[in-house]
């Protein structure tokens, strides 16, 4: 049974840190990436549907994004969507495609998405101790319960807070690799 304690914490774990790493692909950097837009949700004839799900998504240049829409009739749609996002690129229309214009990041506004990254990188700590602290409670439990016995529940603590030291410092890997893309100009 503490196998699958710690298993499930793993699991748990690794997709905290995955998710981390989706979240953090939405912040921008000076280069133009498709992750920026990906998730924006459309209003598709009253249906909110990702971006990525109504329209091609390219990066012709390093500073633009070029999304071009399978429907014309959604274009003003993913326009208003783009303005509402909070991504602060102004869209422009041309015809059958939207095109976004990726201006270079000012020292300020770099520094402001530093933040950005560090607080979601504290968020990922955060909900990786909180995995740890719950396989850890299950644990005890079972060594209350006779399951285990004490030498093997204090292994499987050990084995548990090297899980946790693992995906912490994964968190700082992907966190900081982030960071320096921002900070690059």
């Amino acid at each position: 049974m503490s196998s699958e304690i710690l298993s499930d914490a793993e699991r748990k774990m690794a997709r905290g840190v995955e998710v981390m790493e989706r979240d953090l692909a939405g912040v921008r950097t000076g280069r133009a990436s498709t992750t920026l837009v990906e998730r924006i949700h459309v209003d598709y004839y009253g249906t909110q549907t990702p971006l990525n799900q109504l329209a091609g998504i390219s990066v012709p240049e390093p500073h633009q994004i070029v999304i071009q829409p399978w429907d014309r009739g959604v274009l003003s749609a993913i326009e208003k969507a783009i303005i509402k996002s909070d991504i602060g690129l102004v869209p422009n229309v041309d015809g059958t495609v939207v095109r976004l214009n990726i201006p270079p990041l000012t020292e300020e506004r770099r520094k402001e998405l530093v933040r950005v990254v560090h607080k979601r990188m504290e968020e990922a700590r955060v909900e990786i101790r909180n995995l740890r602290r719950e396989a850890a409670d299950g644990l005890k439990k079972e060594e209350r319960d006779g399951e285990m016995g004490a030498d093997e529940a204090h292994r499987e603590l050990e084995t548990l807070q090297r899980l946790t030291d693992q995906y912490v410092a994964e968190v700082d890997r992907v966190g900081g690799h982030k960071e320096q893309e921002v900070l690059e100009v």
